[in-house]
């Protein structure tokens, strides 16, 4: 809630999200509107893939609406909706967030990646050099994938239940950093020194561990993209074996700001991103 009543010159922020339990962005980005003044208030919808579009649909029409933050498991689709998308977005083919500009139209862009990898650095952890393993291949996966790649890790390993998904985002990947060691393998950490999980499991009880834990030698870094429960089984384990462990609310506190700058900090008109296109 921002220092302003809620009234009809409110902006509003819609998070799609299915299911909506865990999120904890609105609370996050809620907070950073009321330290900044911003008459602007973010509130969670749980909406189901099949009703993505028509949600989409109907929010071009809302005048007062700044744009969307989108999760799981919308940010391949989301992608396909918007009428523009940054050079990041398009490459990867994902987003987690969309403007809404004037005319209703929607320009993604997608921070997961980023507010990784800046999560991490805020915490001490430098990812330059280290031979990274990703487990998962969907959207913030792609995006903390290409991310790490930028911030300059030593090798990558995709690890992904389906493999031609893996290696469809390896090909990607490969052809914008050539001559990068990226490779496609199974959910062992053998030689890792940086373990992260790009995908939902953990997030429900039950839930299958994304590595074999027996492979994590001690003193390698472990970072989640789940953010609830704030402990998953995965940072359990990590920890029992002497491992660093980075919690996944933390890849939302290292892109709030640029989220709220993304939705809040332009009037609207076209999108700052020369590199845009349609989508």
């Amino acid at each position: 809630m921002s220092n302003f009543p809620i009234s009809g010159t409110t902006r509003v922020v819609v998070h799609l999200a299915y299911p909506s339990r865990h999120l904890r962005t609105p609370g996050l980005f809620n907070a950073l509107c009321q330290e900044r003044r911003l008459n602007a208030v973010l509130v969670p919808w749980q909406v189901p893939p099949q009703g993505l579009a028509e949600a989409v649909a109907g929010l071009r029409g809302i005048e007062n609406l700044a744009g969307v933050i989108v999760t799981i498991p919308h940010k391949t689709a989301i992608s396909a909706l918007c009428e523009s998308l940054s050079s990041t977005a398009r490459f990867l083919g994902v987003a987690n967030v969309a403007r809404r500009d004037s005319a209703g139209r929607f320009h993604g862009e997608m921070f997961d990646g980023r507010g990784l990898v800046r999560g991490l650095r805020e915490r001490g952890h430098d990812v330059a050099g280290r031979q990274a393993l990703l487990v998962g291949a969907g959207g913030a996966a792609a995006g903390i994938a290409e991310a790490l790649l930028g911030a300059g890790v030593a090798s990558l390993t995709l690890s992904n239940r389906s493999a031609p998904r893996a290696e469809a985002l390896a090909a990607r990947l490969r052809a914008a950093f050539a001559g990068r060691a990226i490779r496609v393998g199974p959910g062992d950490a053998t030689g890792a020194d940086l373990v992260v999980n790009g995908t939902s499991l953990g997030m429900y009880p039950g839930d299958a561990l994304p590595v074999d834990v027996e492979t994590l030698d001690p003193g390698t870094l472990v970072a989640e993209a789940v953010m609830e429960p704030d402990v998953t089984p995965l940072l359990k384990a990590a920890a029992a074996r002497g491992c660093q462990t980075h919690r996944g609310v933390h890849m939302i506190t290292g892109q709030i700001g640029l989220l709220v700058d993304f939705l809040l900090g332009a009037s609207g008109g076209q999108p700052p991103d020369a590199g845009a296109a349609r989508a």
